[in-house]
């Protein structure tokens, strides 16, 4: 939807323009990716998969279906803890983070790979390296936007390319 799009976009380029917030950020979703990961494997593997419920007696229960809603809810509950470590730990960096950090767990990056750890069959170790390299990825992106729009902030940019429509120019480039 729309709203939803809108706060993915603020999401993104309000937290990339401050690069010590960007840090933090990239360091938050680092951890819910290395996290997430192996444990929406575990998940797969012993739970959600056909067949995965022998051990329990059920061999013939096939659960699959429930991939998105188990994968969504472990990625929630991991925002959540991170949340609750930069409460106690670093109020300050919780206070600047604000209302951007529990909308790491709307962030399709998040989601995907879960997905595309499922969907290429990765063991634990895979999944968990996978997690973990997704989430460095994410934050040198975060990180080169906001060094970069951070430049921009004072480079002499013709009218109708500052604001806005820079941080689009620069997204797409990215």
């Amino acid at each position: 939807s729309s709203a939803a799009s809108d706060v993915y976009k603020r999401q993104f380029l309000a937290i990339s323009k401050k690069v010590d917030t960007s840090i933090g950020l990239g360091f938050a979703v680092i951890f819910v990716l290395t996290i997430t990961a192996p444990t929406n494997w575990a998940m797969n593997k012993y739970f959600l998969q056909d067949g995965a419920l022998a051990w329990a007696g059920f061999p013939d229960v096939n659960l699959s279906f429930l991939n998105f809603i188990v994968f969504i809810s472990v990625i929630a509950a991991m925002v959540q803890l991170v949340e609750m470590i930069l409460d106690k730990f670093s109020p300050t960096l919780y206070q600047s983070l604000g209302i951007f950090l529990p909308l790491i767990a709307v962030n399709c990056a998040i989601l995907g790979t879960s997905l595309f750890m499922q969907t290429r069959e990765y063991n634990f170790s895979e999944s968990l390296v996978f997690g973990f390299r997704s989430g460095i990825g994410w934050y040198l992106a975060i990180m080169a936007m906001a060094a970069i729009l951070h430049k921009l902030k004072y480079a002499d940019l013709p009218r109708g390319l500052s604001g806005f429509a820079i941080n689009m120019i620069v997204t797409g480039l990215i």
